[in-house]
């Protein structure tokens, strides 16, 4: 036979790049969507690196209906319109294509399925091999010997064995399961109640539908007078998912020849879309760029490893990463190591491999390698994990220098994830070797330890070189640009103190956990009790069907909200509305909530206690959230109740060792005070430089009451308001949180508004400036971008407006707090009596030596309150105590 034709489903990569989660929000500088663009390129860059073809084919669905509307009246006729913001990309993404050099093909009033199947069949009369790059499952009909499916993102192949494999049937009983399911998405009825597993069965056993039909009086019960019933429908559905094989398509071998990148155009669109990777082109990048020739090593010896250490210490940089047997760092032991200090060029030094194969010794490996890493650059991804596991031999490595994942994180939080093989494929168009690969998935996966050495080395040695080749990428990017600064001065140098408070943790008192944890059973089952009594029945509390007919149907409460599928909601927030009127939902409110509590922290944190450490070790999130704000995991931290008596007790769990004490510092109305020196609003910052209570100050004015004579109960209304509107809560939002009606929240806000007038100038000036830009950035620099800003859906751009309004407060806060730690972590880092041990929002916790406490207070108090220089004063306060909960 021939070459091989290769033939790409252009609308499948179109719609499979649309819906994916890292690539939906990525945005031109002008806020036109990009992220089409970039996942089908990467989708056929891919195509050219794996198979490096000679002949291939782009072939996208013609506009307008076809001869199946004609069959079909309801054809596709429950697929909505193309979304505007896909549409929008359509002719770029093509324009790129064609630059490439890659051919397509669009043929009028065809679909793509059917210009590939009549191109699949003349190539194969014409000895020519076919491999069809799709997702699509209807195109498993035109599998044969010469004719092979790919997945290129699943890397998915499927030939005939393949398609048995996946679907049950061979490809030529393709079209007869495909009119038995039918297809929702296309609009083609299929069989009433038939699926997947009954149509395989019922081929198995009568082979073809023809068969199937003229059986029809055999098949029993419900499903046998579907079948009878829709004889007509079925054949109508087979006819309508046969691939056409006889369009006016010419094509002779040699057609459809790869040719050179028009360099000029790519570079145009480049610019015009702010996608880098074209618009840096040079006229060398004309020609097909060879396939890489990967050249990685594995080191079973002193002197070769002497050798890369030369190599290192020669080019000054080195990507470095850890191979474990443990994705909990904390006692983590090492398996292996890699590095890489030019492209396409690693090494892998194996340690503790259950192979007899030759090793080295690691404490010979760490005595050689970490002087030197010590004198060059080093980069990593998440390398806050690598720090951690070192830190159990004792190993600091004080040389890093660049984290790719925060490279990312920082240049744009939003666009995509900041994971490493998520970023190969969106800056290097590579798909790298997964975990699961090597070492298998789920009951059969086996640990690193047990992986053969090849493997191990390649899976290593590409961590390594991919980290290194992004860190090419993604720093070339980001040190031309503003929050350059953000990265060098604040992100980089945060990740050893959260590697220092992680290694240290967090000391929890076991007996007190459980003490509290039988107490909220105990309340449980008092409300459980209630519950049943009000019901007039025992049930289930935590099952929602069970729930909605005692509710709903029984005691014929009113339907608040429903569900996606027609069902009568017992989501949170309707309880909350149903509880201010009904004694029910709110003893089920009550009883989830102390549920909450005993399952997430009063029962688990114990269960996070290392054995080695006896303590508790968070694990920081740095790159998550779009704010800067760190998160926590393992346990969670930042969601531990404060509001409610219980929650607060969990604090009490969190203890210090004898002699020594738990230390609370945080800062007030940090967000607020943000907002005052941003919106310079004349009112706000004079309450805030002159000690006033910002929410009592906002309650006289709101409520027209003297300062002194301002109520509780109106202070916390003025609470609301404040963090409300900086929120960008609309009246509806503030009249459900305030249980008042919502004319009477909409008059607040404008009374709000009338005292504070530069707040609301503020807002209206964020809002307009996100939706110009894209982005806003911090007072200290980070860039926050806000890809929905401009949606056309009302809805999600007013959720990415309300997010816009509160970005420069949160981000700024969060800025501040990083700040603070830094400068804190500096003051203590050597200490004797003090330790820095969580982050906790706006708050830094500290174990102190008793004897002084109080001095460390003062001066931690200090060191925060000075970090940054506002219009209004910083204020922290803080606490001394034998648990966190004293010292709140």
């Amino acid at each position: 036979m021939n070459k091989t034709l290769y033939l790409v489903d252009g609308s499948s990569y179109l719609f499979r790049a649309f819906f994916s989660p890292g690539l939906n929000r990525l945005r031109s500088q002008d806020g036109h969507p990009t992220g089409v663009m970039y996942g089908v390129t990467n989708m056929l860059k891919r195509m050219l690196d794996e198979y490096d073809p000679e002949h291939m084919v782009v072939v996208f669905d013609a506009k307008g209906k076809t001869f199946r509307h004609d069959m079909y009246a309801e054809y596709k006729a429950n697929r909505p319109p193309m979304p505007d913001e896909l549409r929008m990309q359509l002719q770029p993404t093509k324009d790129l294509i064609q630059a490439l050099g890659i051919p397509m093909l669009e043929i009028p009033h065809v679909e793509a399925d059917d210009v590939i199947g009549t191109l699949v069949k003349k190539a194969e009369a014409l000895g020519v091999e076919t491999l069809v790059s799709t997702s699509d499952k209807d195109l498993a009909q035109l599998v044969s010997d010469h004719v092979t499916l790919v997945n290129t993102m699943s890397d998915e192949v499927m030939d005939e064995a393949g398609v048995m494999n996946k679907f049950g049937v061979r490809p030529d009983q393709i079209i007869d399961y495909l009119a038995l399911i039918g297809d929702s998405s296309d609009n083609i009825p299929g069989v009433n109640k038939v699926g997947p597993k009954t149509a395989v069965k019922w081929l198995h056993e009568y082979d073809t539908v023809d068969n199937i039909i003229a059986h029809a009086d055999d098949f029993k019960g419900k499903v046998g007078e579907y079948l009878r019933e829709g004889i007509e429908q079925l054949k109508l559905s087979r006819e309508l998912v046969v691939i056409k094989q006889d369009c006016e398509v010419d094509y002779q071998p040699g057609d459809f020849a790869l040719h050179a990148k028009d360099i000029p155009t790519l570079k145009a669109i480049g610019e015009q879309y702010n996608m880098r990777r074209f618009a840096d082109l040079t006229e060398d990048d004309a020609e097909p760029e060879p396939v890489a020739k990967l050249d990685y090593t594995c080191i079973q010896d002193m002197d070769t490893l002497q050798q890369w250490l030369a190599r290192i210490e020669q080019a000054g940089q080195v990507a470095f990463d850890l191979e474990t047997d443990s994705l909990n760092p904390i006692g983590a032991q090492i398996v292996g190591m890699s590095f890489a200090c030019a492209a396409e060029a690693a090494a892998y030094v194996p340690i503790a491999h259950e192979t007899e194969e030759p090793q080295l010794d690691l404490a010979a490996v760490l005595a050689a390698l970490i002087p030197v890493l010590q004198q060059v650059e080093v980069i990593g991804q998440h390398f806050k994990y690598d720090l951690n596991v070192l830190s159990n031999y004792g190993v600091t490595v004080d040389s890093l220098k660049y984290d790719t994942m925060l490279e990312s994180y920082v240049l744009n939080a939003a666009a995509s994830r900041h994971d490493m093989d998520t970023l190969a494929a969106l800056h290097l168009q590579k798909k790298t070797v997964k975990y699961e690969d090597i070492c298998g998935k789920g009951a059969k996966q086996i640990p690193f330890a047990q992986v053969s050495l090849a493997d191990a080395t390649h899976y290593a040695a590409e961590d390594a070189d991919i980290t290194w080749q992004l860190h090419q990428v993604l720093w070339q990017k980001l040190q031309d640009e503003p929050q350059a600064r953000v990265f060098t001065g604040m992100e980089m140098p945060l990740v050893a103190v959260l590697a220092a408070m992680e290694q240290c943790g967090v000391q929890i008192d076991r007996d007190e956990l459980q003490q509290q944890s039988e107490h909220l059973q105990q309340q449980m089952d008092d409300l459980q009790s209630q519950a049943f009594a009000l019901a007039g029945k025992e049930f289930n509390l935590g099952s929602p069907k069970q729930l909605q007919e005692i509710l709903f149907e029984e005691q014929g409460l009113p339907v608040l909200k429903k569900t996606a599928t027609g069902q009568a909601s017992t989501a949170e927030d309707v309880l909350q509305d149903l509880s201010a009127d009904y004694e029910l939902p709110a003893v089920i409110l009550q009883y989830r909530s102390l549920s909450k509590l005993k399952s997430t922290y009063t029962d688990k944190l114990p269960l996070e206690i290392n054995a080695k450490t006896g303590r508790v070790h968070t694990s920081y999130h740095q790159a998550v959230a779009i704010t800067g704000r760190l998160s926590s995991a393992n346990p969670n931290l930042q969601n531990i109740p404060i509001r409610t008596e219980e929650g607060r007790k969990v604090r009490k769990a969190f203890t210090a060792p004898d002699g020594w004490q738990i230390m609370a510092a945080d800062y007030s109305q940090i967000e607020l005070r943000i907002m005052a020196h941003l919106s310079q609003d004349e009112q706000l910052l004079q309450a805030f430089n002159d000690g006033v209570d910002v929410h009592s100050q906002t309650a006289s004015q709101v409520f027209d009451t003297p300062l002194d004579a301002v109520s509780g109960e109106q202070r916390r209304a003025a609470k609301a308001i404040n963090f409300g509107l900086m929120y960008g809560m609309s009246a509806f939002g503030l009249s459900k949180q305030l249980h008042i009606a919502r004319k009477e929240a909409s008059q607040y806000m404008k009374q709000y508004f009338a005292q504070y007038p530069k707040v609301k100038g503020f807002i209206d000036e964020v809002k307009a400036r996100a939706a110009e830009q894209g982005y806003l950035d911090t007072l200290l620099g980070r860039r926050l971008y806000f890809p929905e800003i401009n949606n056309r859906n009302a809805r999600v751009r007013a959720g990415a407006e309300r997010a816009a309004i509160n970005a420069p407060m949160q981000g700024t806060a969060a800025d501040i707090i990083k700040q603070a730690m830094l400068a804190v972590y500096a003051e203590v880092q050597g200490a004797k009596d003090i330790k820095l041990i969580m982050q906790v929002h706006d708050e830094l916790v500290f174990e102190v030596q008793k004897d002084v406490a109080q001095s460390w207070a003062d001066r931690i108090k200090e060191l925060m309150e000075n970090v940054v220089e506002l219009a209004v004063p910083l204020v922290v306060d803080y606490g001394i105590g034998n648990n966190w909960d004293e010292a709140h």
